[in-house]
């Protein structure tokens, strides 16, 4: 069964740059060039959530992994840290000198990496908003950044045509990879955390092995590639393009599987939900649609080529074999000799302890929006003060 369009979300003034699903893929955040963020409930008949408080273009969105955080980074140079409630409460804080292209929470929720039109790569703590470091080797504009799942790396993608590896102890770029021929739009890293994705503005997508920092596969497509997103498994990796489509690639056969056609004018992000069974896309013509994947449930099994695998659009792999993390088969492993009960009470465990998180996420931001808010409110008893001691000395003048 081909993927299929589950639902499409009107609300945004302006194009859609930005989307992606909360953990437990109740909710779904979008960003866009109308400077607000929306928050789309998975539920039918509830409604959406408007965030205003960007002063420009909203360009990046990301839940934190908890779900209880929405960060988001705009052209008016700033990053703001969301509760994705009804009041819409956030923190502001000014991330860069230039526009804000790419937000990413790491993991474990405890750090933030932005990136920017001044060409720099940078790291914050997510509770205090506190400024860590920054990375600056690019030479142009740098697109998106992201964090490797274990936290040790980052990857940048830069106008410079180059996509770099960051070693986030030392500090220090590892590689440079150079094989694009044009601005590179977007970056990931692979699930497995061994091997990256780019897309850009020579319309290909490359795959690259960071451990042996080498070329693994590469698609040349018909149009520029604004954003791609891997599957959890790891085995498919969906791209958004300026020719209105969306592509899945077979990582396993190195070949194009479907081309989706839903929006009118360049598709511009693509994400799939935590467990993969959807993904969202955004677009120039305002619409927020959700796709329902359709894989085998089972992600160590190759989805079968359709109608859709045959045209290939100009798309096609190297036929190199991925040795990233890719599984070619789910191997059932020995039943360890653990009760029903007890994957029970540690699953009821984890469950608790990321609600706690969770809470703990909401806790801290209340605290960081109250701490903003004092200090407001002192700037301004500074001010009448000051207005006051002005107006004395002008009456005993």
């Amino acid at each position: 069964e081909d993927p299929s369009l589950e639902r499409h979300f009107k609300g945004h003034r302006d194009a859609v740059t930005s989307v992606d699903f909360s953990r437990a893929k109740k909710q779904l955040v979008s960003g866009s060039m109308d400077s607000s963020l929306m928050i789309w409930s998975m539920k039918p008949q509830m409604r959406a959530y408007r965030f205003v408080g960007h002063k420009d273009a909203v360009l990046c969105v990301q839940f934190s992994p908890s779900g209880h955080l929405v960060a988001s980074g705009s052209r008016d140079k700033t990053v703001r840290l969301w509760i994705p409630s009804i009041k819409g409460e956030s923190t502001v804080f000014k991330a860069h000198t230039g526009t804000v292209r790419s937000v990413h929470f790491s993991s474990d929720g405890q750090s933030l990496v932005t990136a920017s039109d001044d060409k720099t790569v940078k790291v914050w703590t997510v509770h205090r908003q506190k400024f860590l470091f920054s990375l600056s080797q690019h030479i142009n504009w740098v697109r998106c950044a992201r964090f490797s799942p274990d936290g040790r790396l980052i990857v940048s993608s830069s106008d410079d045509k180059t996509v770099k590896l960051w070693d986030k102890t030392s500090r220090e770029c590892i590689h440079s990879f150079c094989e694009h021929g044009g601005f590179v739009n977007h970056v990931d890293f692979h699930p497995s955390g061994n091997c990256i994705a780019a897309g850009g503005t020579d319309s290909t997508v490359k795959l690259w092995d960071v451990r042996m920092n080498r070329l693994l596969q590469h698609y040349q497509g018909n149009s520029v590639v604004n954003s791609l997103s891997f599957h959890p498994s790891g085995n498919y990796l969906v791209t958004a393009s300026s020719d209105s489509t969306l592509k899945i690639l077979d990582l396993l056969e190195g070949r194009l599987l479907y081309t989706l056609h839903g929006h009118q004018g360049p598709a511009t992000c693509v994400a799939f939900s935590r467990y993969g069974d959807l993904f969202a896309s955004g677009g120039s013509d305002e619409q927020v649609m959700v796709w329902k994947t359709n894989f085998d449930t089972d992600h160590g099994d190759v989805v079968k080529p359709t109608k859709y695998g045959s045209s290939v659009d100009g798309t096609h792999g190297t036929g190199v074999e991925m040795d990233c993390g890719i599984h070619h088969k789910k191997t059932k492993t020995q039943d360890s000799g653990g009760t029903h009960e007890q994957q029970d009470e540690e699953t009821s465990l984890a469950n608790t302890l990321e609600h706690i998180l969770g809470q703990l996420d909401v806790l801290t931001q209340t605290v960081s929006i109250l701490e903003q808010r004092l200090t407001l409110t002192e700037d301004k008893l500074k001010e009448c003060l000051e207005n006051q001691q002005k107006i004395i000395q002008n009456k005993t003048n």
